[in-house]
C-alpha cells in the first residue's frame, strides 16, 4: 500500500513503511521511477523537509525493526513505549550525501578562506610577535571550545540522541519527542556554559601563566582571555543547534557558522585595531561566536516550532487499497503501518553524564596538543607560537575538508547503528575512510610540494618578513606528515562513540598519543625549534590513528576489515610520497611565487591522480561520480535551509 503525501506540503514527506519495497535507491532496491531522495516507498512515516525520507519499523535491517526491542543510543535514554516499534529514517541515497556534502564543503571552504583572510589581517596588522603572541595564547579557550563544543564532543553526544528523537516524532503521535529532548537538556547545558565561561574570565591569570610561563606580556594575554572565555556560551549553544540541525538532515546552516564567525572577528580587527591592538581580534571571536548562534536560530526554530507534516491517517492509507506496484509484503506493510501510527506514550529523553564523560575527555585531550606546543613554544625566542599557528591553520585546511563527508554521514552511521545494521554500518565507515583519506593525502602533497610559496602569497606583507615566511613553511611542511593521523582519528572516532554504550578506549588512545606529543617535543624543542614541536605532534597523533584503526571492534565500535582497510590505505600513502616529491622538484624551478604554486600543484594532482589508477584506488572514483551527477541532477526533494 502506497501514500503519496500531497504536493502542497512540499513533495518531500516521503511516506513509507514496511520491506525494502520501495522504488528509489533509498529504499535499497534497484532505481526505479521514485525520487532520487528517497523515492515513493511503502507505508506511512513523514520526511523532515531536506532528508531522503523516513521508514518505519520493519524496513530496516536491525533487531527492532524486527523484533520491537528497544535500541540504545548515545546520550539518549527513551521511557520503553509499550508495544509500538519506533520510526526509522530511511538511508539517504548517494545522491543526497553527494549534494549534501559539497554543499558542506563550499561552505567549509567559505569559512577556510574567511579563516584565512582572519590569520591574514593578524599578521598584517599585528606581524608575529609580542603581540600576536598574547593573542594566540588567549585563542586557546576558542580553540578548545570549538573542539568541545562544536566539531567533536557535543556533536558525538547530541547528534545520535536528535537522529533517534527525529525518527519517534515521524510517527506523529503524541508529544513531540524532539521538543521533549530540547526543553531537557538544553537549560542545564546553557547553565554549564554560562559558568565556565564566568570561571575563566576569573581565572584568566592563572590560566595563561599555566599555558605559557614564558610569555613576555602576560597582561595583554590576560585580557584578551577574559574577552575569548565568552565563547563558552556561544560555541555551546552554536554546537546544540549543529547538532539538532544534522540529525534532521539540515546542513546549510550549520556549514555557515564559521563563515559567520570569521567574518565577525575580520570586522572587528579592522574597525577597531587602530584603537585596541590585538585586544579588537578578542572581540572578534566575541562577536563572531553571537554570530554563530544567530545564523542557526531561524533553522533550528522551525524544525521544532513550525507546522509539522503529519503522517496520514492508517484508515485514510488504507481507503486507498493496495498499490499495484506493491509486492507480497503489502499486508504486512500495512499491518506494520498500524500498529506504528497506534498511540504511544510521550517519552523521556536525557544526556547521560556516564556517555557525556568519554566523549568531552577525549575531545580535552586531543585538543591539548595545541596547549602542548604553546607551552613549549613560549620558551623560544618571540614570534615562535605565531609561526605554529599560522603554519597550522594553512596545513589543516585538507583535514578539514576531506572530513566534510564524515560530517555528512555521522547521522546515517548512527541511525545504523541505532538499527543493529552492523553491515550498513560497516560499509559506511570502510568508504568514508578512504574517500577522506584519499582526499587529505592529496592537500598534504601539494601543501608539502608548494609551502614555502602558499605562506608568501597568504601572508608576506605588512608586517610579516621574509624570516618568518622561511619558519613558518618549514613548519608547515612537518605538519603535513601528521595530515592522514588528523584525519583517521575525526573519522575513526565517530564510530566509538556512536555505538551505544559509554567507551573510553579512545581516550586512552588519544592520551597514549599526548604522552608520545609530549615527550618527543620536549626532548627535540631545544635542538629543533618549532620544527621539533610540529615533528611531535605529527608523530603523536600518527599513534593515536594507529590505535584507533587496531581497536576497532564489535566490542568497542564497528567491525571493520582492518587489515584490507590498512593494505587500501598503503596505496594513496605511497602515491602522495611521490606527488610531493615530485611537486617539490617542480616549484623549487620556478622563481615566481605565483608560478612556482601553479606548477607545484598541478605536478603534484598529476603524479598523485595517475598512481592512484596505477595501484588500482577505486574509492575516489565513484564518489567523484556521485558528486558530479548530484551537481548536475535537480534533486528536488533535497533542500538545505
Amino acid at each position: 500500500m502506497t501514500v503519496t503525501p500531497s504536493r502542497a506540503e512540499g513533495e518531500d514527506a516521503v511516506v513509507r513503511a514496511g520491506g525494502r519495497g520501495g522504488s528509489g535507491p533509498g529504499s535499497g532496491g534497484r532505481r526505479g521511477s521514485g525520487p532520487e531522495a528517497g523515492g515513493a516507498g511503502r507505508g506511512v512515516s513523514s520526511a523532515p523537509e531536506g532528508s531522503p525520507g523516513e521508514r518505519t519499523a520493519g524496513e530496516g535491517h536491525g533487531t527492532e525493526a524486527r523484533t520491537g526491542s528497544p535500541v540504545a543510543v548515545p546520550g539518549a535514554r527513551v521511557a520503553p513505549c509499550e508495544t509500538a516499534p519506533p520510526a526509522e529514517v530511511a538511508p539517504p541515497t548517494r545522491g543526497f550525501l553527494a549534494k549534501a556534502t559539497l554543499v558542506t564543503a563550499v561552505l567549509s571552504i567559505a569559512g577556510a578562506l574567511l579563516g584565512l583572510g582572519r590569520d591574514q589581517a593578524l599578521a598584517h596588522l599585528f606581524g608575529a610577535g609580542t603581540e600576536t603572541d598574547a593573542f594566540l595564547v588567549a585563542w586557546t579557550v576558542p580553540e578548545v571550545a570549538a573542539t568541545l563544543l562544536i566539531e567533536d564532543g557535543m556533536a558525538f553526544v547530541l547528534v545520535p540522541a536528535f537522529s533517534l528523537a527525529v525518527a519517534r516524532r515521524a510517527r506523529g503521535t503524541g508529544a513531540d519527542p524532539v521538543r521533549a529532548l530540547v526543553a531537557s537538556t538544553l537549560p542545564r547545558l546553557a547553565l554549564a556554559f554560562v559558568a565556565v565561561a564566568a570561571l575563566l574570565m576569573a581565572g584568566a591569570p592563572y590560566l595563561v601563566a599555566a599555558l605559557a610561563p614564558g610569555l613576555p606580556d602576560p597582561a595583554l594575554a590576560v585580557d584578551c582571555t577574559r574577552l575569548t572565555a565568552t565563547c563558552v556560551l556561544s560555541f555551546g549553544l552554536a554546537g546544540y543547534c549543529s547538532a539538532a540541525l544534522r540529525a534532521h538532515r539540515r546542513f546549510l546552516a550549520p556549514a555557515a557558522i564559521y563563515v559567520a564567525y570569521n567574518t565577525g572577528i575580520i570586522t572587528a580587527m579592522f574597525v577597531l585595531g587602530d584603537r585596541w591592538g590585538v585586544r579588537s581580534a578578542a572581540v572578534g571571536v566575541a562577536v563572531g561566536g553571537c554570530l554563530m548562534v544567530a545564523a542557526q536560530a531561524p533553522s533550528l526554530a522551525r524544525q521544532l516550532f513550525g507546522r509539522r507534516r503529519s503522517a496520514p491517517e492508517p484508515e485514510a492509507a488504507a481507503a486507498q487499497g493496495p498499490s499495484p506496484h506493491d509486492g507480497p509484503e503489502a499486508n504486512k506493510a500495512t499491518q506494520v503501518t498500524e500498529v506504528a501510527a497506534s498511540p504511544a506514550p510521550s517519552m523521556k529523553h536525557s544526556v547521560e553524564l556516564a556517555l557525556i564523560a568519554p566523549v568531552l575527555m577525549f575531545a580535552l585531550c586531543r585538543q591539548s596538543q595545541v596547549l602542548i606546543e604553546r607551552f613549549l613554544a613560549s620558551t623560544l625566542p618571540s614570534g615562535a607560537i605565531s609561526h605554529l599557528n599560522y603554519a597550522q591553520k594553512v596545513a589543516q585546511i585538507p583535514m578539514t575538508l576531506s572530513l566534510m563527508l564524515c560530517t555528512v554521514t555521522f547521522p546515517v552511521l548512527a541511525q545504523a547503528l541505532a538499527e543493529g545494521d552492523t553491515e550498513r554500518a560497516r560499509t559506511r565507515v570502510e568508504r568514508d575512510v578512504a574517500v577522506a583519506s584519499c582526499m587529505v593525502l592529496l592537500g598534504a602533497a601539494a601543501v608539502f610540494a608548494c609551502a614555502p610559496q602558499i605562506i608568501q602569497l597568504l601572508f608576506q606583507r605588512g608586517a610579516f618578513t621574509a624570516q618568518d615566511t622561511a619558519a613558518t613553511a618549514t613548519v608547515m611542511r612537518v605538519y603535513s606528515v601528521g595530515l592522514l593521523g588528523h584525519t583517521l582519528v575525526g573519522a575513526l572516532v565517530r564510530t566509538y562513540f556512536s555505538a551505544g554504550r559509554p567507551t573510553w578506549y579512545p581516550l586512552a588512545a588519544m592520551a597514549a598519543g599526548i604522552v608520545a606529543t609530549s615527550w618527543i617535543g620536549a626532548g627535540t624543542v631545544d635542538a629543533w625549534g618549532v620544527r621539533g614541536i610540529a615533528a611531535a605532534n605529527a608523530i603523536g597523533i600518527t599513534v593515536t590513528a594507529a590505535l584507533l584503526l587496531s581497536g576497532m571492534g564489535e566490542r568497542r565500535s564497528v567491525p571493520i576489515r582492518t587489515r584490507r582497510v590498512v593494505h587500501e590505505l598503503s596505496k594513496p600513502v605511497r602515491a602522495a610520497v611521490c606527488a610531493a616529491v615530485a611537486g617539490a622538484f617542480c616549484a623549487s624551478r620556478v622563481d615566481s611565487p605565483e608560478l612556482a604554486l601553479a606548477a607545484g600543484g598541478l605536478t603534484v594532482t598529476v603524479v598523485y591522480v595517475l598512481l592512484l589508477r596505477v595501484l588500482g584506488v577505486k574509492a575516489v572514483a565513484p564518489a567523484f561520480r556521485t558528486a558530479l551527477r548530484s551537481v548536475t541532477r535537480r534533486l528536488p526533494h533535497v533542500r538545505f535551509r
